[in-house]
């Protein structure tokens, strides 16, 4: 009983650790250290994926192997293939949220260019089991086996679990890299904000213009070049730095 209660401990403080979010991390990384710890704890599990459904097919975010020799590689591309294809057990378990289990690939004819593939790969059964994460696109995790009948109700527990944590994982990572991709925008404009602001204070004080004509000219000479606004005042802001103004106003058609 101590050892159980042990084991369960060792996991979760792993779960704990996997789902910490850290610098740099992204969807990928993330994923990819949860389906790792999946192959190493859940007993006879020799393969792990997860998956999420982009334009109505199945995309691989992450995925382990607990062998990597190169002779099976053919093999695990071509079962690659069949995960992302627009049917099979999978793309069930993305479209309706529901596990799906093959408990022997070789006697089960549901799905059998799927279970051919996941036969010359070496696996004799499996599992998917969606990820209930928050956002809108489903996901889901994919679990192998070279043993018929794995993952009965103890590992599936484990698996369980695991997913739960995936999903949220997987909400708080996307909701971090979103959340980066917004703060990258915002820095920009302000980058833009701030260097058009200098371009006009450099016509203002050039010509004895005020703000509004200032941005006029310089709107008027970014539609003439075919230039990006921004460009054109860091072309100014750069020339009236490096003493050359006179000649990239005359390039740019700003010089009266």
């Amino acid at each position: 009983m101590v050892g159980m209660e042990q084991e369960i401990l060792d996991l979760a403080q792993d779960l704990a650790e996997i789902g910490r979010l850290v610098d740099d991390d992204d969807v990928s990384t993330v994923l990819e250290r949860f389906v790792r710890r999946v192959v190493l704890s859940v007993p006879e599990c020799e393969e792990a994926s997860i998956t999420q459904l982009k334009q109505d097919r199945p995309d691989i975010l992450a995925r382990h192997h607990k062998t990597a020799a190169q002779v099976a590689e053919p093999s695990r591309v071509a079962l690659a293939e069949q995960l992302s294809a627009s049917s099979g057990p999978l793309q069930e378990t993305l479209l309706y949220a529901e596990p799906r289990r093959i408990g022997d690939l070789a006697s089960d004819h549901r799905w059998p260019d799927f279970n051919a593939a996941a036969i010359n790969a070496g696996y004799r059964s499996c599992l998917f089991l969606p990820l209930h994460a928050a956002g809108s696109v489903p996901a889901a995790f994919t679990l192998f086996s070279v043993k018929p009948e794995a993952f009965g109700t103890t590992s599936y527990d484990v698996v369980l679990l695991f997913a739960l944590h995936a999903g949220v994982a997987f909400d708080n990572i996307t909701l971090y890299d979103n959340s980066m991709q917004l703060i990258e925008h915002l820095q920009s404009a302000l980058q833009t904000r701030t260097v058009i602001g200098q371009a006009q204070g450099i016509l203002m004080h050039r010509y004895d213009i005020n703000s509004d004509i200032a941005f006029d000219v310089l709107k008027r000479g970014s539609q003439d070049m075919n230039v990006k606004l921004r460009h054109l005042c860091l072309q100014l802001v750069d020339a009236q730095h490096a003493g050359k103004l006179t000649e990239v106003l005359q390039h740019y058609g700003l010089s009266q």
